[in-house]
């Protein structure tokens, strides 16, 4: 293959991929310029990303909220139910995970079966035992019924990280047992240091999960003092007013900077995770 064909080759590949690129980002990009139209532009104009003036109050107007809450009170919302249960949901999966793939006890098999079977259950199944659940035990109307599931393990995460754990020779933790470790020092010494692109990976899926999760919010809350980004800002649409599109659409462009954010500062770790074989030479 001559020089000027594998340079042809090259172009032509790029271009292919720079218009998939764009088709992909098309939506995104449409939404952050229709949050700088008026509201009656929006949709008579949407064929044009370029607003006609930019309506920068949009910003100012749907930061106000509704009924005294602003979007810092459901930014804040959001940001604590997202980090506790990304924290819980790791950290339990990690635990579980080990236990799968290093630790023997009576009745392992059935109970990895079950995990598994648990992954092939449609979320609609459990959504009404869980609300029945969670009703009698009190804890409608709060934070409980989204966060204190995630510390019981995500099956998912579990087995990722079981099978990130199988890549480590066990020679390791004979030789951690010899130096005179249990089972949680083999693995907070030996197993966690070497799983943290996997955590690192199951931490990035469980943030998008959890921060854009709607449905539960909308099943266990009630008090809009409570409501997460996801949940607050379907209140821009009402059906017996006029739709604040241009304050929805600036708030769901806010609502995507964490997403954004945590995807560049931890990509690396994806691409770790991807290339490694559990140990770093």
């Amino acid at each position: 293959m001559t020089y000027a064909n594998r340079k042809m080759r090259t172009l032509l590949y790029h271009l292919i991929v720079g218009l998939l690129a764009l088709v992909m980002i098309y939506p995104i990009l449409w939404m952050a310029m229709s949050s700088l139209k008026p509201n009656g532009e929006i949709f008579t104009t949407a064929y044009s990303l370029i607003p006609s003036k930019f309506a920068w109050s949009n910003y100012s107007t749907g930061w106000k909220g509704f009924g005294g809450n602003t979007f810092s009170t459901f930014y804040k919302n959001s940001l604590f139910l997202v980090v506790i249960s990304t924290f819980g949901a790791v950290a339990s999966s990690a635990l579980v995970a080990y236990g799968f793939a290093r630790v023997s006890y009576f009745g392992k098999s059935i109970w990895f079966g079950a995990m598994m079977m648990t992954m092939m259950l449609p979320r609609d199944v459990t959504m009404i035992p869980q609300y029945i659940l969670f009703s009698k035990l009190g804890w409608l109307a709060s934070f409980k019924p989204l966060i204190v599931p995630q510390f019981l393990g995500t099956p998912f995460f579990i087995f990722l990280i079981m099978q990130f754990i199988r890549t480590i020779p066990s020679e390791l933790d004979e030789a951690a047992k010899i130096d005179g470790c249990s089972k949680y020092g083999i693995f907070f010494r030996v197993v966690l240091p070497l799983i943290t692109p996997a955590l690192v990976t199951s931490t990035i899926f469980a943030f998008y999960w959890n921060w854009d999760d709607f449905i539960n919010p909308l099943l266990y809350l009630n008090n809009p003092k409570l409501y997460p980004v996801s949940l607050a800002l379907k209140l821009f649409l009402d059906a017996d007013a006029v739709n604040n599109w241009g304050g929805l659409f600036a708030m769901s462009t806010l609502s995507l900077i964490p997403v954004f954010l945590v995807f560049f500062l931890f990509q690396k770790y994806i691409v770790e995770g991807i290339s490694t074989t559990g140990l770093k030479g």
